[in-house]
């Protein structure tokens, strides 16, 4: 009679998603479905980081202080291993945690915002530690040593990070992360207190089996290749990778609703991206400014962008944006000769002002906007030409003008 007393009781996956994900209800009210799904996969991929060549970050935004940012990271670090929660820390300091031998952390870092913020400019190298840790392969080289004998040593940066801050984020840690949009909680809304002493038991509990369950798949999912829904691809693929592998490993529903919960948040990252500034600029040029006109005066462009109420064009860096700033976000993108977008010479009757041609901006258009309206695409702008020399010109709008598409004369909108 064999003796079956030794086989360990498979673990299932699905359901102890489920507990995961109801510990963190209890405790905390997320922005929707998809979150809840997004936040309890980044708690069980953290224990099989490993596996991947890509950590995503999950950051929890908010506008506004109160709306459970913090208490987000709490429950997280009660679920993941070896976890440690700072608001501050040097770049050398968290290179070193990484590479000590008890296993990758996972960091939490609350209060990100004072990274990042107008007055950080110190912690660049903060700055490249959280960027760089995104992908297995990155690393920071120091110099190790004293005096003249002294070495390069690579000091690796993969690791698990989970953020919480107010506003929102540099574009290059944007996109390599998850995006929880938070908010604070409706009279309706409510949620258990969470109380470290009592409830850290039951998070770690979680935690341990969470690890359990890991070995069981580590190898399956090290080998996963999970398939993305339909238009997600490059960086917002490389985020959700990792996830995606999870909850096909955990089976049940999960699968389907991480495959939900990814198209949700990536489309609605999309949405609310500050980081894109370039792309909103490059869209209201085409949408709202040039709408057809070959060519702009710089100060009829700025004019047109500050009268948009809904834009920030108004406040950039606490100040409207001018010809310099202008500049600075057109010069990133390049002409169809690949030559970078810069203002030129526009002849007019009384004189020859800065601006830009629609010829220039065509590439970016193409490239980087989302197709244009049909009310936009359709517009027809009636001639009235200007001759100087034989040549059409240009002159700055009135505030309730349009440009013609043939020669940039201001034509009286309609009221």
């Amino acid at each position: 009679m064999s003796d079956h007393s030794s086989t360990p009781t498979p673990i299932d996956g699905a359901a102890l998603l489920e507990e995961v994900e109801a510990f963190h209800r209890r405790f905390n009210v997320f922005p929707s479905e998809a979150a809840y799904v997004a936040v309890t996969l980044w708690d069980a991929h953290a224990h099989l980081i490993e596996c991947f060549e890509i950590t995503p970050r999950i950051a929890f935004l908010s506008p506004e202080p109160g709306s459970g940012k913090s208490r987000a990271l709490e429950i997280i670090e009660t679920l993941t291993p070896r976890s440690v929660t700072t608001v501050s820390a040097s770049a050398n300091a968290l290179y070193r945690l990484v590479g000590m031998p008890e296993g990758l952390p996972t960091v939490l870092f609350d209060e990100v915002d004072t990274i990042f913020g107008p007055k950080a400019g110190t912690d660049e190298a903060l700055r490249g530690f959280l960027n760089a840790g995104y992908r297995r392969t990155s690393g920071a080289v120091r110099c190790v040593g004293e005096g003249s004998n002294q070495n390069a040593q690579v000091f690796p940066s993969y690791c698990a990070v989970a953020m919480a801050g107010l506003g929102s984020l540099p574009d290059t840690v944007l996109s390599r992360s998850v995006i929880i949009r938070m908010r604070k909680r409706a009279p309706n809304e409510t949620v258990e207190p969470y109380r470290q002493r009592r409830d850290q038991k039951v998070g770690n509990a979680l935690r341990d089996r969470l690890a359990k369950w890991a070995d069981t798949v580590r190898d399956r999912v090290a080998e996963a290749w999970p398939e993305m829904p339909e238009g997600v691809t490059d960086r917002p693929a490389d985020v959700w990778e990792a996830l995606l592998a999870v909850a096909d490993a955990a089976g049940g529903r999960w699968p389907e609703r991480a495959r939900a919960a990814c198209l949700e948040l990536v489309h609605a990252g999309h949405d609310n991206d500050e980081s894109s500034l370039g792309v909103r600029l490059l869209t209201d040029l085409r949408d709202k400014v040039f709408c057809g006109a070959d060519r702009m005066p710089t100060a009829a462009i700025i004019e047109c962008l500050l009268r948009m109420d809904d834009a920030p064009w108004g406040d950039l860096d606490d100040k409207p944006i001018n010809s310099r700033a202008l500049a600075r976000l057109l010069g990133q993108y390049v002409t169809p000769a690949g030559k970078p977008i810069k203002p030129r010479g526009i002849r007019t009757p009384s004189g020859f002002p800065k601006g830009y041609y629609a010829e220039d901006l065509a590439d970016a258009w193409l490239r980087y906007c989302s197709p244009a309206p049909a009310e936009v695409r359709h517009v027809r702008h009636t001639a009235t030409p200007q001759v100087n020399g034989g040549e059409s010109v240009a002159e700055a709008p009135p505030a309730s003008a349009t440009w013609s598409a043939t020669n940039a004369t201001p034509l009286t909108t309609a009221s």
